[in-house]
């Protein structure tokens, strides 16, 4: 445990890091539209500004949580940020199709190196109720700062340019290098080395299962390949010395449960996410920034109840707490799915997004808190590598299977309430992992 200091500097270097990195997850939800008029994209093309992202940084996030463990947190994370940070300029400063998807996936690489390293900084600095509190801040950085985002990137996209969304990063990144040098300690270098076939069948496993999901061409035969290559990974892991995902991380109830289950959350939260601003603009006229704005019901409940966790979870426990959360959000998922035009924004959208807000403030710092939950030191890149994956993969499975199941009805209407639905069933299986996986198991740990 280190020296608290007047002001966290530490615990604003990880909040700020991980903001970026869903700020430019949703800046690309609302500037779509103007970044194909300016580059003269198609749609084909243009989705692979979004999947080019992904696909990196899926494929990097468990090689970027395990270097961390080996060549030092302090060291790793500065170089995420310097790779975000030009990568972010470069898609700023892109005028091609060819460039764009090139400099996002270089980006998507530094995202990967930050996710898992800010979230095992914390778990080496805090201890005790501090780190349930920084927890807490960092589980609801991932709601708020994906709504937040929404409403930047409209602004950016309506009033600026889409560009500024990327360029404003530059600073940003240059002012995380700075105080990640002035705050940040120089952490111990472990002996050993990194898993290179481990590292190799991750990589190309992880990248082929985000294509076979976001891809355009010969989808089923990369399923078969990621298949193949995630099992050679492993076996690899089950024998090598230096895993990078060591299976130990799978052998307790609450961490297995925590990934099981934020993997399920965030499939339905995010295809919430990317399909509600959509349908009030095609069916309330609302603009991409009104939209963005129509979400602050779920952002601000989410942002007071987030403050509470940390003393709720010493009343009611981690798992406990992660029932009531994940109950509340398939609560309001339901109640949005009836919605109808008839029904209007307040009443069909804004109410059941509170509810909304409120579940999600509870839930998602218990995830990220049972995905770590008694890890090794050595092991604490890894624990977040594992919880950042679940975070991205079950997104972006989610986020397919809602807009699939939108697509199977000529009416928006009806194609958005099946969609919902379909979320508001996935919620459902998150809580039963929460009932008979991470509450037993969080008992067990005591």
């Amino acid at each position: 445990m280190h020296k608290r200091q007047p002001f966290d500097w530490i615990l604003l270097v990880i909040l700020l890091s991980y903001f970026m990195i869903l700020l430019d997850n949703s800046i690309i939800f609302t500037g779509t539209v103007k970044i194909a008029q300016d580059l003269h994209l198609n749609q084909s093309t243009l989705s692979w500004v979004s999947s080019a992202y992904s696909l990196t940084f899926g494929g990097f996030l468990l090689v970027g949580g395990r270097a961390g463990d080996l060549f030092g947190r302090r060291c790793v994370f500065q170089i995420g940020l310097v790779i975000f940070g030009l990568g972010s300029f470069l898609v700023g400063a892109a005028n091609s199709a060819v460039v764009i998807i090139a400099a996002r996936a270089f980006q998507g690489v530094g995202s990967a190196i930050l996710a898992p390293t800010t979230l095992a900084i914390l778990m080496d600095t805090y201890t005790g109720e501090q780190r349930v509190r920084a927890i807490g801040y960092y589980g609801a950085m991932a709601g708020i700062g994906a709504s937040v985002s929404l409403v930047i990137g409209g602004v950016f996209a309506s009033l600026l340019t889409w560009r500024v969304g990327f360029f404003i990063n530059v600073p940003l990144a240059v002012w995380m290098f700075y105080l990640s040098i002035r705050h940040l300690h120089h952490d111990q270098i472990q002996a050993g080395k990194l898993d290179w076939l481990g590292t190799f069948t991750s990589l190309l496993g992880m990248i082929a299962l985000v294509y076979s999901i976001v891809g355009t061409v010969g989808r089923l035969y990369t399923l078969g390949a990621a298949i193949i290559l995630l099992g050679l990974f492993i076996a690899q892991e089950a024998h090598t010395r230096q895993p990078i995902m060591p299976l130990r991380l799978f052998n307790e109830r609450q961490r297995l449960g925590a990934y099981l289950g934020r993997f399920l959350y965030m499939g339905a939260m995010l295809g919430f996410w990317f399909i509600t601003p959509q349908l009030m603009q095609s069916q309330l006229g609302f603009t991409p920034l009104m939209a963005g704005i129509a979400f602050f019901p779920l952002t601000i409940v989410n942002f007071l109840i987030a403050l509470q966790v940390a003393r709720l979870t010493a009343h009611l426990g981690n798992g406990g707490l992660l029932m009531i959360g994940i109950f509340l959000t398939g609560l309001g998922m339901f109640w949005i799915s009836r919605f109808t035009p008839a029904t209007g924004y307040w009443l069909g959208i804004a109410l059941p997004m509170a509810v909304i807000g409120v579940g999600q403030g509870l839930s998602l710092s218990p995830f990220t808190a049972a995905g770590v939950a008694n890890t090794r030191d050595a092991d604490a890149g890894a624990a977040s590598g594992v919880v950042n994956v679940m975070h991205q993969i079950g997104g972006s499975i989610g986020l397919s299977i809602l807009v699939a199941v939108e697509g199977q009805s000529t009416n928006a209407i009806t194609g958005f309430q099946h969609a919902i639905l379909t979320g508001a069933g996935l919620l459902l299986l998150a809580l039963l992992t929460a009932i008979f996986l991470i509450s037993p198991g969080e008992r067990r740990s005591h």
